[in-house]
Order: structure tokens, then C-alpha cells, then sequence
């Protein structure tokens, strides 16, 4: 497959001494022509030319698609620069309880594992490496983070009868990303004894060719008493070294078994292996089969009558050396602590535990700060209780932005059957297939938060507009890095995979039966909710996006540079201008529904949209997977949330082509949204039920409205479609408020609960509360409420009661079983199914800092 054009590559610097043949090669190649490169590097060859000239002549005239001046282009770059350096490292593993790489295809990365060991069978059932469901949690995730500086993480194992907390903070320095460091600390649990014995194991793997890993000073066969040093060396991390230290804590006492002679419980371990790439991420199964080479090995020699216990049994034979896989393995009993320490060569000075210790202090006062002002929660939510859950939830939805690497599988046979088009569809389109091929493309990569990490580690394209929406309050140049990472997925039609599965351990999580993308397959384009927040912000915090030359600023403030500088956040959407208006075609492309087949009446006869991927039961591709659409399926049939999207996406292009000073193409959107806001009415909206509505085609070939009333009937209002003084509002608000149908104490209902669907089938989005979708609607009961007119006191009242109804459930839900949910239970508040949702869920934090209006409560009819 052809790739699209992608912005620089994460890692790639400029300055003077950047060779000018290199310059272009930053930016799409098909929009610097063979003549302007050919040109540059005959000017890189000529040594009496200037380099600085070279690079400002370059950028501004030679490459065309470069629109600002060259110094300009410096500040963009450095700022990328900055950006690169300091968001390098992470606990971009959020699969794992505890994991860390930096944002390399091909690198180092690192894990955590622990169980107790009182018994054999508790590491075969309770060796903790990835995040996994209902394991015997009492809560875990991130208390504070911050991807720039680091964080605190509590996990409550109740199985294990241990608290485990990981403490982890970056030190910026050099020009490789800096150095980090990890705290382990480990503390039983209420009514466990200080007897407690507990494995502990932090997995190191070094990818890439002519990469080195060995572990130094390897004279004790038995161990090491004191701390444990491994240098490593790459080609992106020049030379590093890795030291797990000693650490304090007591270990099992000696035991008066033979194997005694052989192991030692007081000394750390390490083994090292040589393992093909392929199999470095599979952790568990290679801990495993060591582990069983052990035990074979006591069997034999002891016989089973006589193992040693436990702890003995399972430590593994001490055997360091270089290899691509290093084990470090320490047994406790009670309380323990130890640190790991990354210090890259190019940073100066390796880290000590003492630095450990003040960086700690310094990321927790800061996030502590910065948390206060950014997200300043309201009445009544600014108690202490409320801050700490508002912190959690915040912390472990930016705790789980991840980087992925590798192929994804897609079937790119176009089948006709895809298309969608005869009676039918579904089932021509379910065996086209289970005919075809699909094959690996890529490598890919991708930087992106998660909706939760024990059941969905990785990219989801709709998910990700909503998990954006707090994290660009707080990092608007981190939400921007997201944003960028997503679109150099596009491909050269315009389709980005709505579900990014990238590598076979990405691939281990998911059945396989959902593992194939289409490029037919469409998802809901909320990263234009995100890029629209953007140029709000540019506005309100620059004014006029013209600013004068002189304003370019002297230092960068990360965090908020593309905001600080808005020449530098205009030439950012310069270069996503093109990648969003090949989106937005490809959606009127390939979701296109028909209106003059059936002869419906309609201002427009373009704009109408429909859902591929249909099947009876479901359209996955919409999000709402199981919410009722029209039966039997029709090709015919028009999708009233799809529709609403791309009225959505048509403002989100005015507001952008207009800040570019772009005027023709702003006006021609505007034509497109007009055309869409009367479709909406002339296709989508029934007065005899009083809501907008799908369409389809009935037995007589003519448009018939399909009302199934829920959040499908209030897509043109979340989606900012409906004017404040339409009369159609009234309507609307009587849905939102009805006790009957949608409003319930825990939020508003996904279905109503007079229709014959409610709690049916997988009641999936057939009744439960979705945070996402009521944040879309407090958000535009907010706005109503701002805005004088007709329906502005009833908008705040509404908003009064549903923040309260919303934040109280997940708050409630929370303090209870220690979670984050996918949704709610619209009858009980209960948390249900997925548990550690922590995606969009944590838009309650947003919710919670939202001014509530001085009018108080809904209507007594409430």
C-alpha cells in the first residue's frame, strides 16, 4: 500500500548543521519537485555556502508545501525537537501494570512481574505482568502522572495480599531523550503477615540490529548482594547503562534444604537469554518455561517428595551474560523497595536513588499544582474526596497513552459485495469475507491513549476524539503529537482503521474473527472535536491567528508552545489541512446514502450518509454497535448519527480553512453545512414523534422514518446542529428530561425506556449510561444555557441536574469497587461491563470542573 504523506519523523532534528539534502526530505515528497531538490543538493555541495543560508533559502522558497518563513520553521523545529525529547521515554506499555519504552520502533523495553510464593500454585495462578480483568484487584492505576515528568501508581493486589506501588519520574538531560527512574515499593496488605514471601521480577528485552545488552561484573555464581549494573548501546540511545538496585527490605530467612548450597534467597538473580525478536514481548511464557526448567531440574535431582519450598523452587539459576532478554529476579518477606535506574550516557552524570528521591517529591508537588489550576473542580466537587478520584481518573487516562509499533491486517480485495448495494448485503458481504485474504501491511506506528488497559490496550479511532478532550486542557502540544501520529496512518484514499491493532502482541488481546480492517469500514471522526477545541484556544488566547512577526517568542514553554505560538499552530494545521479535507472526502465517498434512487424530497441530493459494515444485529462501524436501526437492513436506509457526524466534521473545516485565511474553501463548506442542516430536517426529522430519526425504504419504495428513541434522537444536538432558538429544541429538551424515556438519576439513557428494544439482546447501548455521549450533551446544554433565548433557563436547569446525576455515579461507582467503567446502569448507578475504562469515562473530570448555573435544580416534574 502507498503510504500518505507523514510529517517528520518522531527523532528527526534540524538545525544549522543539518545537511540541506535533508531538508525536504521532512515533508511530503510529492510536494517538492525533482527540480527544487535537485537544486538543494547541489547547493549542500558547495562547502562555501553557507548552511544557515542553505536552510532558510530551502524551506522558504525551494519547498513549496513549507508556508512559513525560515525562522519560523526553526521555532517549529525546535519545538519538535523538545517534544521528541521530552515525551521519548514513558509508561508507554499501558498493557502492563508497571512498563516502560521510549517512542522507538526498535528499543528497549522493560516490565515488571511479582507474586507471592508461599505456596507453588500461587505464581502458576497469580504472576502479575499484563493488566488483566477481575484478577483479584482491589484497584490499581495511576494516583498522578504527567507524560513529560512521571508519576505515582497504587496497585492494590488483594490476591497477592500485597500493595504495590511504582513510582516513576524522568530526568531530562543530552540529546537522547534523558534518563528515568522507577521505585518499586511493596507493603502487605491489612492482615497479611510480615511473613509474606514475594517474587519480584523486572523483564528487560534490547530490540534492534547491532544493539548490546550485558550485565556487568558476573563473578558470583550465586547472585548479586548488592546492586545489579547492565550496559546497554543503540543506534537511538547511544550508550545507556541500567542499574536495579540492592534496595532495603528483608528476605526469606535460610532454609536447611540441600538446594540451599545453590540459591540463595538474599541475592538478586539475573538470566540472560538470546531469543528471537518475535518472542521478546511474550514475557510470561518465557518466565514460565524457565521456571519449568528449574523445576525439572530440583525434580530430578530431589525427587517430588522432597522440593524445596517455594521460594527456593522458583528462583531461577543465576546465568548472566550478554543477550537481547535479561531477568532480574528478587525474593522478599514483608516490606520491600528497590529502584531501577536509566541513565543515558549522553545526559552526564548517572542517577542515584537520592535523585530518585527528590524528583518524586518535585513530580508530585508539581501535578499537584498544575492539576488545581487547570482542572479547577466546582462547588460541590472541590472537596478533598473528590479531588483525589478527579486526579485518578484524569491521571489514568493520560497514565495510558501508549506507543505501538508493528503490521495490521487488512483486506484490500474491494469486493463488490462491500458496496453494500442490494437487498441482502449483509449476508453477500459476510461470505465476500470469508473468501478473501487479507495480508499484513505496514509496520505502522502509533502514539495514542487507550480506552482501558486490561481489555482494550490499544488505538480506537472514535475513542480517541473523546480522550483527547481533557488531555488538550492539559497538554495541548502532547494532544497535538496524538493527533499528528494518528493522521500519518491515512492512507492515499483518505481511510484511517478505526481499530489500530498494530504487532502480534497487540493481536494476543483480540479475537480473530475482529482483527481484519476494511478500508470500506468508517468510524466517527471526533479527532475533529479535538482539532476544533484547537482553534478555539488559538483564538481566545491570541486574538487575531495573524500575528506580527516580532511575536514570535524568544523560549518555549512546552506543554503550550503551539498555543504561545501561533504561527507555529497555523503552520501545524497547514500541514493537517490536507490530510482532514482527504478524510472528510473519503467519508463523502464511501458513506454516501441515496436520495435520488428512491425519489426522496430534499433541499440537497448529495448530502445524505449511511453506515458501511451493516449487519442484522449491529453496525460496529457507527460505535453504537447494537442500538436498534431499521429492519431488515436496507441499502436504502439513511443514518441519522453519520449524518450528524459530518455536519459536525463541514463546521470543524470552516473553522479551520478559515483561520488559515483560506475564505473560498471556508464558503464552500458553508454550502455543505447548509445543505446538510436542511437534510437533517427533510430526512431525518418526524413531527408526528417529535425527534430526529433514521430513514429507510419501505415496502412501497418509498422514504419511511425508523424512530428508535435514544441517543440516536439526539445526535443533531450533540453535535452543536440545532440553533438555540429552533423550535425543534423544545422537542428535544422534553426527550432529554422525560423520566420515561431518557433521564434517568445515573445519567441519560442510550435507549428509551418505552421502547420495545430497552434492556434487550447484548444490551449493549440499549439502555446502560455512556459517559461519552452525555458529556456531548451537558456540553451543549451548557452552551444553551450561556446563550439568551427561549430555552436558556430550562438548558441550565437540565445541566444542574444531569453534571450531578453523572459525576455522583461514577464518583459512587469508584469509591466502591475501585474502578472506572465502560458505562453505567441506568436503574442502580453499578459499574458494568468493562472494568479500568478509564478512556473517555474520565470526561466526568471535565464535567466536574464545569460551572454549575445559580438556578439550582431541574423542574419539580424531574
Amino acid at each position: 500500500m502507498a503510504n500518505s504523506p507523514t510529517f517528520p519523523k518522531r527523532g528527526q532534528k534540524l538545525s544549522i548543521a543539518t545537511p540541506a539534502a535533508t531538508l525536504c526530505d521532512m515533508f511530503p515528497q510529492s510536494s517538492v519537485g525533482p527540480r527544487n531538490r535537485n537544486l538543494m543538493f547541489k547547493m549542500a555541495a558547495l562547502s562555501s555556502f553557507p548552511r544557515i543560508v542553505i536552510l532558510l533559502f530551502s524551506l522558504s522558497f525551494l519547498c513549496p508545501n513549507v508556508h512559513a518563513s525560515g525562522e519560523e520553521y526553526i521555532l517549529n523545529s525546535e519545538i519538535g525537537r523538545l517534544n521528541n525529547q521530552s515525551l521519548l521515554w514513558g509508561s508507554y506499555r499501558p498493557n502492563l501494570y508497571f512498563g516502560v519504552r521510549p517512542r522507538l520502533p526498535h528499543s528497549v523495553m522493560a516490565g515488571l512481574m511479582w507474586s507471592r510464593v508461599e505456596k507453588f500454585e500461587d505464581v502458576q495462578n497469580n504472576l502479575r505482568y499484563t493488566c488483566e480483568q477481575h484478577q483479584g484487584m482491589a484497584g490499581y492505576g495511576w494516583d498522578e502522572y504527567d507524560p513529560r515528568q512521571g508519576g505515582i501508581q497504587t496497585i492494590h493486589d488483594a490476591g497477592n495480599s500485597i500493595d504495590i506501588t511504582t513510582s516513576f519520574v524522568k530526568i531530562p538531560g543530552g540529546n537522547k531523550g534523558g534518563s528515568w527512574a522507577a521505585r518499586i515499593k511493596g507493603v502487605p496488605r491489612d492482615g497479611a503477615l510480615d511473613s509474606l514471601k514475594t517474587m519480584v521480577m523486572f523483564y528487560i528485552t534490547q530490540e534492534g540490529l547491532g544493539s548490546t545488552l550485558e550485565v556487568v561484573d558476573t563473578s558470583d555464581p550465586t547472585g548479586f548482594d548488592g546492586d545489579v549494573t547492565l550496559n546497554g548501546n543503540s543506534e537511538d540511545l547511544g550508550d545507556y547503562n541500567i542499574v536495579i538496585t540492592k534496595g532495603t527490605g528483608d528476605h526469606p530467612p535460610p532454609d536447611s534444604h540441600a538446594h540451599q548450597a545453590v540459591r540463595d534467597g538474599e541475592k538478586t538473580v539475573v538470566q540472560s537469554l538470546n531469543l528471537p525478536n518475535e518472542h521478546l514481548w511474550q514475557a510470561k511464557a518465557v518466565v514460565f518455561r524457565q521456571f519449568k526448567e528449574g523445576l525439572d531440574n530440583i525434580v530430578e535431582k530431589y525427587g517430588p517428595e522432597d522440593a524445596p519450598p517455594p521460594y527456593l523452587s522458583f528462583q531461577l539459576e543465576n546465568r548472566p551474560a550478554p543477550g537481547n532478554v535479561h531477568m532480574v529476579q528478587k525474593f522478599f518477606q514483608g516490606e520491600f523497595e528497590f529502584d531501577i535506574l536509566f541513565s543515558s550516557d549522553s545526559a552526564g552524570k548517572g542517577l542515584t536513588s537520592r535523585d530518585v528521591d527528590r524528583e518524586i517529591l518535585t513530580v508530585s508537588e508539581s501535578f499537584g499544582e498544575r492539576f488545581s489550576r487547570i482542572f479547577a473542580l466546582k462547588t460541590p466537587y472541590n472537596a478533598d474526596t473528590y479531588k483525589k478520584f478527579a486526579r485518578s481518573m484524569f491521571s489514568n487516562l493520560i497514565g495510558g497513552i501508549g506507543y505501538f509499533y508493528g503490521h495490521h491486517l487488512v483486506d484490500r480485495s474491494y469486493a463488490p459485495e462491500y458496496d453494500e448495494e442490494i437487498e441482502g448485503f449483509w449476508e453477500e458481504a459476510a461470505e465476500a469475507r470469508a473468501r478473501h485474504e487479507e495480508a499484513l501491511e505496514g509496520p505502522f506506528e502509533l502514539f495514542t491513549s487507550i480506552p482501558s488497559r486490561p481489555f482494550f490496550p490499544r488505538g480506537f479511532l472514535w475513542d480517541e476524539g473523546f480522550h483527547l478532550m481533557p488531555i488538550a486542557d492539559w497538554d495541548i502540544d502532547l494532544t497535538l503529537e496524538i493527533v499528528r501520529s494518528w493522521y500519518n496512518l491515512m492512507d492515499d484514499e483518505g481511510w484511517i482503521a478505526r481499530e489500530q491493532i498494530l504487532g502480534a502482541e497487540a493481536r494476543s488481546k483480540v479475537p480473530p474473527e475482529f482483527q481484519v480492517q476494511y478500508p470500506h469500514y468508517a468510524n466517527p471522526p471526533t479527532l475533529f472535536l479535538v482539532l476544533d477545541t484547537f482553534v478555539d484556544k488559538l483564538q481566545k488566547m491570541n486574538g487575531s491567528l495573524a500575528p506580527p512577526k516580532e511575536s514570535l517568542s524568544q523560549g518555549v514553554t512546552l506543554a503550550t508552545a503551539h498555543l504561545d505560538n501561533p504561527e507555529v499552530g497555523l503552520e501545524l494545521l497547514r500541514q493537517l489541512y490536507p490530510l482532514l479535507k482527504r478524510q472528510f472526502n473519503w467519508f463523502r465517498r464511501t458513506q454516501n446514502g441515496d436520495i435520488k434512487s428512491y425519489d426522496r424530497e430534499a433541499y440537497s441530493t448529495k448530502e445524505a450518509y449511511r453506515w458501511r459494515g451493516r449487519t442484522v444485529e449491529h453496525i460496529l462501524t457507527s460505535g453504537l454497535d447494537d442500538y436498534p436501526r431499521p429492519q431488515p437492513p436496507h441499502p436504502g436506509e439513511l443514518h441519522l448519527d453519520l449524518m450528524s457526524w459530518m455536519g459536525m466534521m463541514t463546521k470543524s473545516l470552516i473553522n479551520i480553512s478559515s483561520a488559515l485565511g483560506m475564505p473560498e474553501e471556508a464558503e464552500s463548506y458553508k454550502k455543505v453545512l447548509n445543505a446538510i442542516e436542511h437534510n437533517l430536517v427533510d430526512l431525518h426529522w418526524s413531527e408526528e414523534e417529535g425527534c430526529f430519526c433514521d430513514a429507510t425504504i419501505d415496502d412501497y419504495e418509498e422514504h419511511q422514518l425508523v424512530c428508535h428513541k435514544g441517543y440516536m434522537s439526539l445526535f443533531p444536538f450533540m453535535t452543536g446542529l440545532i440553533k438555540p432558538d429552533d423550535s425543534k429544541m423544545d422537542k428535544i429538551l422534553d426527550l432529554i428530561s422525560d423520566k420515561e424515556e431518557l433521564f434517568s438519576l445515573h445519567g441519560i439513557r442510550s435507549l428509551s425506556k418505552k421502547s420495545e428494544f430497552y434492556g434487550t439482546n447484548e444490551n449493549y447501548w440499549r439502555s446502560p449510561v455512556w459517559i461519552n455521549m452525555n458529556f456531548l450533551t451537558v456540553q451543549q446544554l451548557q452552551n444553551l444555557g450561556q446563550q439568551e433565548g427561549p430555552y436558556q433557563k430550562r438548558a441550565q436547569s437540565l445541566f444542574n441536574q444531569l453534571r450531578e446525576n453523572l459525576v455522583n455515579t461514577v464518583f459512587e461507582s469508584w469509591k466502591e469497587t475501585g474502578f472506572a467503567w465502560e458505562q453505567y446502569n441506568p436503574e442502580t448507578g453499578e459499574g458494568q461491563r468493562t472494568q479500568h475504562f478509564t478512556g473517555w469515562t474520565s470526561l466526568v473530570v471535565k464535567i466536574m470542573a464545569m460551572e454549575p448555573f445559580e438556578e439550582g435544580h431541574v423542574k419539580d416534574e424531574l
